[in-house]
């Protein structure tokens, strides 16, 4: 029998130790240690064979024969485009979120969805009869192809996978599962690190793409060590703001496509529904305009988007002046302020500033800044922008207008939706032709120049 032994596991990088240590060597973090029983093989006994057999053997890479595999579809579009274009065959997946955002309900529907397949959904949350409720009410028709199974130990759930042979594996969660070869409890570091790499070793053996469910900590990274992340192929990040139906699929890595790619959805009452145009969610419908509001056109992927945002300037009463921003980095948006009143002398200084990015979702696109200080300003002066004027620009700390990527297509997107005019820097206008457009290119180099543009004429 293997003899059971005890061992200290960083909760953060997954480092191991014999014995309780207060910093852990490898990431720096403090009092991460935490015990865990785990089990070892017998050493081999003296004289027994150490010889090594393996079934593959080196080969130069110019002999390495590609197998072209078409990529699976989710029968979402949005879902394609995160993964590259599809699921990559012996592919490994994990998709993690907050409680109750969707991560089951996205899965499950994909189920449900791809008819020609047969797939195997493993949960270790909800029974058969949970999972029969959730997928009726996401689904009228049933297809049969789709075959459910309650289990937590990796080593009878991989019984089952011999037996059925299915196309897709979906593991619901990976914190719930459990491997028999160590003694500790399932969610632990060392029960992660062990059942992780047993359905990567299933899924590369065998060409099945498993999708593996993961959870979060309160600080919003997947719970668990990082080496969980570095095993598998592809993560993805559900998100979305819990007081809008909208949800987001973001990649933060992924072997087999760009990581730069971002899919949209709507959470319904019968589950998720794609959503093809994301500037129409984005944008407010009001009749009349409003100070403070501005259209970016920002660019997530290689999708350009037209987002609001929406700035709130007032006197600070209590002195000190709150700056809060919703959607946006705060240190960015104390940054443009500070700029604005440095360099472009307006007086901020003792103003609360309130910044929300419309949609609940959340903007790295340094473009928006453009957008951001035109809200700024239409604020403090209590003067509206036109509801058909845009921006796409980054501000330096100079107080001057920066080139964006991907001009062209920032300015094809807000032409196709109807805008008249829109404000970018004048060194993003090189080469381009703007007679091709319908709408009116306007060239800054300031943004005291937008400033009068905007509100002194």
């Amino acid at each position: 029998m293997a003899k059971s032994k005890t061992l200290y596991f960083c909760k953060n990088c997954g480092a191991q130790s014999a014995q309780w240590i207060g910093r852990c060597p490898s990431c720096g973090e403090w009092n991460t240690f935490v015990e865990e029983v785990v089990q070892r093989e017998e050493t081999p006994a003296k004289g027994r064979s150490h010889a090594v057999t393996t079934k593959n053997a080196p080969k130069p890479i110019d002999e390495v024969s590609l197998l072209q595999l078409p990529r699976i579809s989710t029968t979402f579009e949005e879902f394609d485009r995160v993964l590259g274009g599809g699921i990559v065959a012996g592919s490994i997946v994990l998709l993690g979120g907050e409680p109750g955002i969707g991560k089951s309900t996205l899965l499950l529907q994909m189920a449900l969805n791809i008819r020609d397949r047969k797939i195997l959904y493993v949960s270790g949350e909800e029974s058969e009869a949970q999972l029969k409720m959730r997928a009726s009410r996401i689904s009228s028709d049933l297809a049969p192809n789709c075959y459910v199974l309650t289990e937590t130990g990796t080593q009878d759930i991989f019984k089952h996978v011999e037996n059925l042979q299915p196309d897709i594996i979906i593991a619901d969660s990976i914190q719930t599962m459990q491997s028999n070869l160590l003694d500790s409890a399932a969610g632990s570091i060392s029960q992660l690190k062990e059942c992780a790499a047993e359905f990567q070793h299933l899924a590369k053996t065998t060409g099945i793409p498993v999708f593996l469910i993961g959870h979060i900590t309160k600080e919003g990274s997947l719970a668990g060590p990082k080496i969980l992340e570095h095993i598998v192929d592809t993560v993805l990040q559900f998100e979305g703001d819990q007081h809008y139906g909208y949800r987001i699929v973001r990649c933060i890595k992924n072997r087999f496509g760009s990581t730069a790619e971002l899919g949209i959805f709507e959470m319904t009452q019968s589950g998720l529904n794609e959503i093809h145009n994301p500037s129409e969610i984005l944008l407010s419908q009001h009749e009349e305009d409003y100070s403070g509001n501005a259209v970016a056109c920002i660019l997530e992927g290689n999708r350009p988007m037209m987002i609001e945002t929406q700035a709130l300037v007032s006197s600070a009463v209590y002195g000190v002046p709150q700056r809060s921003a919703t959607g946006y980095d705060i240190r960015r948006m104390n940054m443009l302020l500070a700029v604005l009143e440095k360099r472009c002398h307006f007086k901020l200084g003792a103003k609360d500033v309130f910044l929300n990015i419309a949609g609940g979702v959340r903007v790295e696109d340094p473009a928006i800044n453009l957008a951001i200080v035109a809200a700024i300003l239409s604020s403090a002066t209590d003067i509206a922008i036109d509801a058909k004027t845009c921006f796409a620009g980054e501000m330096g700390l100079s107080g001057e207008v920066r080139p964006v990527t991907r001009i062209v297509q920032r300015i094809a997107e807000a032409d196709k939706l109807g805008f008249t005019r829109m404000f970018v820097s004048k060194y993003n206008l090189k080469g381009i032709n703007i007679q091709d457009y319908h709408i009116r290119i306007i060239p800054i180099t300031k943004v005291e120049e937008m400033f009068r543009t905007l509100f002194e004429s």
